[in-house]
């Protein structure tokens, strides 16, 4: 297959390529600017977002799109110029997605929208899946409502799937890699009250399972990027200090969090059970659906 991914060179755009390019897929990956980019085999670079650039005329014919672009959630504080930057990227990025999908002569048979289970907005006791239709009514709702709804524009010929993504597990990037250093330093605890629930899933996973659907036609509409295991923060972080043969001390009180974080600590002191109903049905066996297992193939370089 020949599969387009806008973000590829994104923390979980990388691991994508790669699985994609493993099993033996062309990636063409849309940038900015391709003058620092090195093509290889099996993987291009096409620019978009750019005056003069039209990469519909080198895409025409691609099999699948994966649209994955966005400010990044984790890094900074969610000052209003860093909620414009969340909100927007990822409108401008899909709207543009759908222009180019448009454009096509020969349309790709899938979009995969990257998207997130902050649609559901937070809860210490409801369990989510995909059947669930209405939205939280907080930031982070607000941004996958809109950001879900321009991918849906696509043409009726575009199977689109919305991934939603939990807390993606991986040591190099992401929210794991910052809730490392306290653990590290033999003063890691709980966040919070630990009774606020933490949607994970292994980074593999999240790789597979974006080519799963690709290639699953039965698969439309909102997904749960989720292992079906979902843990209580308190126990998300017991396990964590376990594998990593550390103590589990104090817990870090949601006060001082807020200050630090501002309003990105809904991120890990509010929380959500949410459980991958459709990967479930759509027979997907996940890589590593136990936490702790999960920590020992991430960590197995440092044991």
């Amino acid at each position: 297959m020949k599969v387009a991914i806008t973000g590829g060179t994104g923390f979980i755009g990388q691991v994508v390529t790669n699985e994609l390019i493993a099993n033996g897929h062309q990636v063409f990956i849309l940038t900015r600017n391709k003058a620092n980019k090195q093509e290889k085999e099996q993987l291009y670079f096409v620019e978009w977002l750019k005056e003069g650039s039209f990469p519909e005329k080198e895409l025409d014919g691609i099999d699948a799109i994966i649209n994955l672009a966005g400010e990044n959630l984790n890094s900074g504080r969610w000052t209003p110029d860093k909620r414009e930057k969340i909100m927007d990227s990822r409108i401008t990025a899909t709207r543009e997605t759908i222009r180019i999908i448009n454009a096509m002569e020969n349309k790709p048979e899938v979009l995969i929208n990257g998207s997130a289970v902050g649609f559901y907005g937070t809860s210490f006791t409801k369990t989510f899946t995909e059947s669930d239709d209405d939205p939280g009514e907080d930031f982070l709702a607000d941004v996958v409502v809109r950001w879900e709804q321009e991918a849906m524009k696509a043409p009726s010929k575009t199977r689109v799937v919305c991934t939603r993504f939990g807390v993606v597990l991986d040591t190099d990037e992401g929210a794991l890699q910052k809730m490392l250093l306290p653990f590290k330093l033999f003063v890691g605890g709980k966040l919070g009250t630990g009774e606020q629930w933490m949607s994970w899933v292994h980074i593999e996973d999240v790789a597979k399972a974006l080519s799963y659907c690709i290639e699953n036609k039965a698969i439309h509409g909102p997904v749960n990027i989720t292992a079906p295991n979902p843990q209580k923060m308190k126990d998300f972080g017991k396990t964590l200090a376990h594998v990593l043969h550390r103590p589990f001390w104090a817990p870090v009180p949601s006060t001082l969090l807020h200050i630090g974080l501002g309003e990105m600590s809904v991120l890990v002191l509010d929380g959500q059970h949410v459980y991958p109903q459709k990967l479930i049905d759509n027979n997907y066996s996940f890589n590593h659906p136990d936490l702790q297992e999960a920590f020992e193939d991430l960590f197995k370089t440092e044991s």
